[in-house]
């Protein structure tokens, strides 16, 4: 592995060329950061299901309640 100039924690692979990223503190950061956006998408995901049921039985008691009542005139 040959050091790239300028750039500490990059290397160039001797027999492919490909420059490689060696900075495994960045990686682990990266890695947790995405984790906890995908945490946070779900968390969002089952709050937004939660609000269209909660909807729906809101909606079933309107409509039950209105049925009631025009059974009673």
């Amino acid at each position: 592995m040959i050091p790239v100039e300028g750039h500490k924690n990059l290397y160039r692979d001797e027999n492919s060329g490909a420059i490689v990223n060696c900075d495994t503190l960045g990686y682990s950061q990266y890695i947790k950061m995405k984790s906890e956006k995908q945490k946070q998408k779900d968390d969002i995901d089952k709050l937004k299901n939660d609000i269209e049921e909660i909807k729906s039985l809101l909606k079933e008691i309107v409509n039950g309640s209105k049925w009631n009542n025009s059974r009673l005139y």
